[in-house]
């Protein structure tokens, strides 16, 4: 990607008078081929350009390990996704709510709608209380309410879950099953902005997303199908269609009742008229949806070109009707839906073609049972929930599919733009291995394009990436994760909150703009200068200790250090006048306050799921006990190793355009 230096002109000019950014993309690479060593690349430049594209930054001496280990085994080795993490592990064991079942969460974690419903029904609260009450002691009553029942609020449980993400990111040894699991969970998008599925959103990443990232791309479309937060976030929990036996019955039990003791002409009668009367009001109030039939074939498979019509989604919602959730609990969703399973009973529902798989049940009273045909292929009458897998499966392996993935896959790793020949090696790859995600990325990996100067450095870092390279760069001690969550947030991306089941977009136009760019360069300021609380670094034990003699030198030390085995000649000379401007903090500042955030900012407000910054403290696991690295993940520095000036070349080195490159 290429961007022009019109804009950072205008950026710079808010800073101060034209000499912060020049250029932000445009590099001046030397024309190389594949393999690398032929294309020019040494060995520790092919290690680094692995590391930015497989990793989420490298650390401190990660060139080294990977030229140690071999370039190949490396990479194998982060396909088999077996790497020790342990030490991540114990950091994780504090956040109780990680481990929970969605029936746990949603009997621990109530939306507050839901909570207020309870305490009404217990005669804690009232209609008018709740209208008319001061509204401090209207929550204040809530609050002991919910400490009474054991209940926490919902907030806490999404912090747990955006703070697994960031230590994972940051400490893991297997980068690139997290890296993945980022790129799976962005193409198969749900958000906490919805209420209805924002509870089932972090069994989601943990039990459909991150075990199956390195699997077959048919695994991860079923999984994700059946999984509570996609049946709410796409409502087809709701889509019911017509179902033969529903019309020969009537639709409650009391109406059967009836039925069974009328004459046969009177039967026949009800069945055209109370029976099907009700079977019509049920489809109206909730009927056929087509919102996950139509995404699963332009999002999730085939893409907006893959070859089918309007009449394909129609007819492939149908073959889906009858996907639905497990009822988890007596009250909120589900209510209706329990009372139908107990009536049948579990040990009845195989026997009436209910199919309960975990969270997810086969309702097959709602199922449409007649026959359809999608993208040519007819699902004969009769059917039930076998139609829908053999649906999914077929879209999954479908030609578009294979060329629709591949290139989204090539997008994320090699550049926005990838070259079609490498997209058709990667799809035909798809085809031959039934969808195995490894051997398309093998193939990618293994293939020219990749290592071309138009893949060197062409990809630009989302806010969640940069605040994450940051800290790895920086070796930082992050104790307090959700602090970074703020910043990523201020620099236009809000984790888990993209409201379009597309995800976030994977197009470095899309992170760049003059609000974005001011909050990368604050934030490269802050983190430098230890004003994010919870994180800790020392920046001269990067340097082992030994103190730059200037501020010169200490951009070109610690350029190379932050950003290694890259040519940093241009960027040392766009970053030397910042070195010393005393003001260069309150200028970014000021100027990024005055800069609007994105707008796709103002529309995340989802009352039930919206995250409050806590009072950030070191949090108790992952203190003096434990070790990353061979040494404290979070310990008092008397001696930090910081210093105004080298806290402000460092934070310039976070802020730059060079640093903002994978």
């Amino acid at each position: 990607m290429k961007t022009s230096t019109k804009f950072f002109g205008l950026l710079s000019a808010i800073i101060f008078s034209g000499i912060l950014f020049q250029s932000f993309i445009n590099n001046n690479a030397p024309v190389e081929k594949f393999p690398y060593k032929q294309a020019g690349l040494t060995e520790r430049q092919a290690a680094a350009h692995l590391l930015n594209r497989f990793t989420f930054g490298p650390r401190a001496g990660d060139v080294d390990k990977v030229i140690e280990t071999g370039l190949e085994k490396w990479f194998k080795q982060q396909l088999e996704a077996q790497q020790d993490d342990q030490a991540l592990n114990q950091m994780l064991r504090s956040y109780d709510a990680l481990n929970l079942t969605n029936k746990e969460v949603v009997n621990t974690y109530p939306q507050l709608n839901q909570v207020y419903r309870m305490a009404q029904a217990d005669g804690v609260i009232s209609k008018e209380e709740a209208s008319t009450t001061d509204r401090k002691q209207y929550r204040d009553k809530l609050e002991a309410y919910m400490n009474q029942k054991g209940l926490k609020p919902q907030q806490e449980l999404f912090r747990q879950f955006i703070s697994q993400k960031i230590l994972r990111a940051t400490y893991s040894e297997n980068q690139l099953q997290e890296l993945l699991t980022d790129f799976w969970f962005n193409h198969f998008n749900v958000s906490l902005n919805k209420n209805q599925c924002a509870e089932f959103v972090p069994a989601y990443e943990r039990d459909v997303i991150r075990p199956n990232v390195l699997g077959n791309f048919e695994t991860l479309v079923i999984s994700t199908a059946k999984s509570p937060a996609m049946l709410m976030y796409l409502d087809n929990f709701s889509s019911m269609g017509i179902n033969e036996e529903m019309e020969a019955q009537p639709a409650n039990f009391q109406a059967r009742k009836r039925f069974s003791t009328l004459s046969e002409m009177q039967k026949e009668k009800l069945k055209k008229s109370e029976a099907l009367k009700k079977l019509q009001q049920r489809k109206k109030a909730q009927g056929l949806n087509e919102n996950y039939a139509r995404e699963v074939m332009e999002l999730h498979t085939l893409g907006v070109d893959g070859g089918y019509t309007q009449d394909d989604v129609t007819q492939a919602a149908r073959v889906l009707t009858g996907w639905t959730i497990y009822p988890m609990s007596d009250k909120g969703y589900g209510a209706q839906m329990k009372q139908a399973v107990d009536r049948i009973g579990e040990g009845n529902l195989q026997k009436r073609g209910f199919v309960h798989d975990g969270d997810f049940l086969f309702a097959a009273n709602r199922h449409d049972t007649k026959e359809k045909v999608v993208l040519g292929r007819k699902f004969p009458a009769g059917g039930g929930y076998q139609e829908g897998e053999d649906l999914l499966k077929m879209l999954a392996h479908h030609p578009s599919a294979a060329k629709f993935i591949s290139r989204k896959i090539a997008v994320r790793f090699v550049n926005d733009n990838p070259p079609q020949s490498l997209v058709d090696r990667m799809a035909k790859t798809f085809r031959e291995k039934n969808g195995n995600i490894k051997q398309v990325l093998i193939t990618m990996v293994s293939s020219p394009e990749f290592w071309s100067k138009e893949a060197l450095r062409e990809k630009t870092k989302s806010p969640f990436e940069l605040a994450i390279s940051a800290v790895r760069s920086l070796n930082a001690d992050v104790a307090a994760p959700f602090a970074l969550n703020g910043w990523i947030t201020k620099m236009g991306q809000k984790m888990y909150f993209y409201q379009a089941p597309t995800g976030f977009p994977d197009r470095g136009q899309y992170w760049i703009n003059t609000g974005a760019l001011l909050n990368r360069m604050n934030f490269g300021l802050a983190l430098a200068s230890q004003r994010i609380p919870g994180v800790k670094i020392n920046l001269a034990s990067l340097n082992k200790n030994r103190e730059p003699e200037s501020s010169q030198a200490a951009l070109a030390t610690y350029s190379k250090l932050i950003m290694p085995e890259r040519d940093l000649n241009e960027t040392i000379k766009r970053l030397t006048p910042m070195l010393n401007d005393p003001n260069l903090v309150s200028k970014v500042e000021q100027a990024a306050e005055k800069a609007a955030p994105p707008a796709e900012m103002n529309t995340m407000t989802n009352e039930n799921a919206m995250i409050s910054e806590p009072k950030v403290k070191p949090e108790k696991p992952y203190g003096k006990q434990n070790k990353i690295n061979g040494k404290n993940a979070y310990a008092s520095q008397n001696a930090t190793g910081n210093n105004s000036m080298l806290a402000q070349v460092v934070g310039v080195i976070i802020g730059s355009p060079e640093f903002q490159r994978k």
